[in-house]
């Protein structure tokens, strides 16, 4: 039986999430943009429930194109807002549209948002030593910096929490423990 990190022991989605994505370098602006709506929508909330609900933010973002979310209206976010697939939060659903149109701006005046995103890694995964969960951070310094400019530039749902969750799901840092079986195969990647 393969080793995994605590947090993904319990169901299938979880598992499956942990042992494809979870800490996987992901360099993609569309994939990264469905990680930063994600992300946010979790706030608060735990990660399995954001998880049970992906496929439906996925039809109801148009697949996280940022370029339609940019664009849509109250009436679009009204809809959005009865719609129980996925986090009805007034808040976070107009977070999400806001979100788009920094992202867009951020595409342009850095070429992608991967470029602006991995910038605060200096383009490289840190690999981190973590034996067990307990010793994983919920922030550092580094999400600290990144969430300070992400607001700044207009960001919203980027606290530094969000940001480091952000950065453990995208590959920016591993995270996986040291006993798991992702840890190295993840620093391969890296």
């Amino acid at each position: 039986m393969k080793k995994r990190c605590d947090w993904a022991i319990k169901t299938d989605i979880e598992k499956d999430y942990h042992d494809n994505e979870w800490g996987v370098p992901l360099h993609n602006d569309q994939k990264l943009f469905e990680f930063l709506i994600l992300e946010g929508a979790q706030a608060g909330l735990s990660w399995i429930t954001i998880l049970k609900k992906r496929d439906a933010y996925r039809v109801a973002f148009d697949n996280f194109d940022v370029q339609k979310v940019a664009q849509y209206d109250d009436k679009k976010i009204a809809e959005l807002l009865k719609n129980p697939g996925i986090i009805r939060n007034k808040l976070k659903v107009n977070a999400a549209v806001n979100n788009a149109k920094i992202f867009i701006e951020i595409q342009e005046e850095f070429g992608s948002f991967d470029k602006y995103l991995w910038s605060f890694t200096d383009y490289k995964t840190i690999t981190n030593p973590w034996k067990k969960m307990s010793d994983v951070p919920v922030s550092t310094e580094i999400s600290d910096i990144m969430s300070k400019d992400m607001k700044k530039r207009g960001f919203k749902f980027v606290g530094t929490i969000i940001c480091y969750s952000l950065m453990q799901a995208v590959g920016m840092v591993n995270d996986h423990t040291k006993g798991c079986f992702r840890y190295s195969e993840i620093k391969k990647l890296s």
